[in-house]
């Protein structure tokens, strides 16, 4: 495999003789279309073939009929070093392939690399009529309305998690369908899938890899293979395996559209994790099989480099790679109605990228959502100051980054050596100081490092996502001994932590009903034992549940949780002096009113006595339950206010 790739590589970076653009740079500057990327355009009177194939001698489309080749159509050489070819009358429904031949090979037939519908495992493209898959109503479907950043709560979800479980009562576990389904119960009567999300109160509902990836045999009928799906093949095309029907090339198409327009009706948001960084393998990805050596970025040996830990890491500074990029994302906003998207190892992108990236999609709308992690799995094989690193998040504004900061300092070390504050260990109160304000420079806060949020809406707050062990599991693991009633304490005091942070509150699905993977850290590929939502538990754990809800709503009631700007952050949060390590509450002003609330979390295993201003509140929080109206009337004296072990208390001034 070696000498291939270096002999492929090779074949866009010499002069390859009579090819469709080799008048031009040999370095892979190649010109690029300014229209938009096509490469089937359907209409009943005739369907137009266009591929972007700069080293191609000769390039061909194939198409298919009942799955047997009907016609090869030769394609011509035009402007730009795009190849196209046109079929007369009305092609819908016929399958079709690319073939490109490079230093006299012919390569292996791909749908190319902008297919938007394909048969099952992708192995080609479909011409289709993308009206046709839309749901009823779907042109009057909209973004749900979205008043201020403090309505912001995200809900990580894979579509197993959330409807696999027998529990979850779904007609269709596992699918798009399933998850769009209204009404739904657990055995105990209580809501379970979508309605349980609009119960909690979450904005933005996100969704784990939805575009399609190679690692799931579609053509397997009931198929309960499980997999998170960062293994990406054709980024334009939703996954089959959770459709109903994956040979009806429409059907994943309009059951996706119907979850989105389900999801919008009940007043959530739609964000898709998303996965440029790398592919699922460079054999079977259209970049590869159009433009040898274009799309990626390799070693000084011709290998490919891995930034991604996955094989390859793709090169989103190359022209055609950045308007692939921008027009995918594009492309789901306009064709599917998303409304955001989490960017998978987002540090392998460079920052211009993500710069254009974010302008092109606020000129649709400046309210979609874009984060991603800020980090690489390994070092990518580009100019790291170029790169979109958790430190340089301050120079993509409107971008936001996971805050591995507020995560180790809430729940301990990502390698599970030590605990974090809910634990009781000192060493972390300023790095949980730095999450609360929202990552941006503070004068309270004694920085280990620059701060790397220019406004704190670029900051995630999360303590776990669908990566390594859920907080129960973790808690298990790190305070082993304690008592389910202790260990329930300190999950409560973590999403505190989270949704009273002045960043943007991320929770990872079931956490609020404190759901087990069994102690497993990494579930990628593990069967529903491991991943699917015993929601028995909603019940069993409805405090925790009720706990959660009502920090969210608490956040959605009091503007003051998020100000939004870096300025006003600094303007009414301030910190209150407390000597315990493991001890800290701030208090909030209002930029409006003379209101101000108190959050004193107490993750020692002692009590702990904090200087609260004598006068009257109303306790909004306590350790056991969250009310937006308030739980009682609170007379704070000289003394103070006294916090048990592992506690949280938030109030608001009268």
């Amino acid at each position: 495999m070696m000498n291939k790739r270096i002999k492929t590589a090779a074949w866009s970076l010499l002069a390859l003789g009579a090819v469709a653009c080799s008048s031009h740079s040999t370095n892979g500057d190649w010109p690029v279309p300014e229209e938009p990327i096509c490469e089937m355009n359907y209409t009943p009177a005739k369907t137009t073939f266009t591929l972007w194939a700069p080293t191609a001698e000769e390039v061909e489309v194939t198409l298919y009929t009942a799955g047997e080749t009907e016609e090869v159509l030769p394609m011509q050489a035009a402007e730009s070093c795009l190849w196209v070819a046109e079929k007369e009358g009305d092609q819908q429904g016929k399958e079709y392939t690319f073939r490109v031949k490079v230093a006299g090979e012919w390569l292996k037939p791909t749908p190319g690399i902008f297919a938007r519908a394909v048969t099952p495992n992708g192995e080609r493209g479909v011409i289709l009529d993308l009206q046709t898959t839309n749901p009823e109503g779907w042109s009057e479907d909209v973004h749900p309305v979205l008043t201020g950043a403090n309505q912001i709560a995200i809900y990580e979800m894979h579509y197993r998690d959330m409807t696999a479980h027998a529990t979850a009562g779904v007609s269709h576990p596992g699918k798009y369908l399933g998850m769009a389904e209204r009404g739904t119960k657990s055995p105990d009567g209580l809501a379970t899938g979508l309605d349980h999300l609009v119960e909690m109160g979450v904005s933005h509902v996100h969704l784990l890899p939805t575009a399609d990836f190679g690692s799931i045999d579609e053509t397997i009928a009931n198929n309960t293979q499980y997999n998170w799906g960062y293994e990406p093949q054709h980024f334009n095309v939703p996954e089959g395996t959770y459709s109903t029907n994956p040979a009806d090339p429409a059907a994943r198409i309009r059951e996706l559209k119907t979850l989105v327009q389900t999801m919008h009706k009940a007043g959530l948001r739609v964000v898709l994790d998303v996965v440029y960084n790398h592919t699922t393998s460079v054999e079977r990805c259209g970049f590869e099989l159009t433009v040898p050596g274009y799309y990626y970025r390799f070693n000084p040996d011709g290998s490919f480099a891995n930034g991604s830990g996955c094989g390859n890491e793709t090169a989103s500074e190359k022209a055609m790679m950045r308007k692939f990029l921008v027009e995918s994302l594009e492309y789901w906003v306009k064709e599917y109605h998303v409304d955001g998207f989490r960017f998978d190892l987002m540090a392998i992108h460079d920052i211009e990228t993500m710069n254009l990236i974010r302008a092109r999609l606020s000129a649709i709308d400046p309210t979609i959502l874009m984060y991603g992690e800020g980090w690489a799995a390994m070092t990518p094989a580009y100019d790291n100051e170029q790169l979109a690193f958790k430190r340089y998040t301050h120079r993509m504004a409107g971008v936001a980054a996971f805050s591995d900061d507020i995560r180790n300092a809430l729940r301990g070390t990502l390698d599970c050596s030590t605990g974090g504050f809910i634990h009781g260990v000192a060493g972390n109160k300023e790095a949980l100081k730095f999450g609360l304000a929202g990552g941006v420079e503070h004068p309270s806060v004694a920085h280990s490092e620059a701060a790397w949020c220019a406004e704190p809406t670029q900051h995630i707050s999360y303590v776990t996502c669908h990566d390594d062990h859920n907080l129960r599991d973790r808690l298990e693991l790190l305070a082993d001994g304690a008592s389910e009633a202790e260990l329930l304490k300190m999950a409560k005091l973590a999403h505190v932590g989270v949704f009273t942070s002045q960043g943007l509150p991320f929770i990872f699905c079931g956490e609020e009903m404190y759901r087990t993977k069994l102690g497993e850290k990494n579930t990628y590929n593990m069967p529903d034992k491991y991943n699917a939502i015993d929601w028995g538990l909603k019940k069993q754990y409805g405090n925790l549940v009720a706990y959660v809800k009502g920090l969210i709503a608490l956040r959605k009631a009091y503007p003051q949780f998020c100000l939004g700007k870096a300025e006003l952050v600094r303007e009414h949060l301030t910190f209150l002096d407390n000597e315990q390590p493991s001890a800290l509450g701030f208090r909030l002003s209002s930029p409006t009113s003379e209101e101000v609330i108190y959050v004193l979390m107490n993750g020692e295993r002692e009590s702990v006595t904090f200087a609260v201003p004598e006068g009257a509140y109303r306790l909004l929080a306590d350790g056991e339950r969250v009310a937006v109206e308030g739980l009682s009337e609170v007379e704070v004296t000289a003394d103070g206010l006294t916090l048990q072990p592992v506690e949280a208390m938030i109030l608001v001034s009268k």
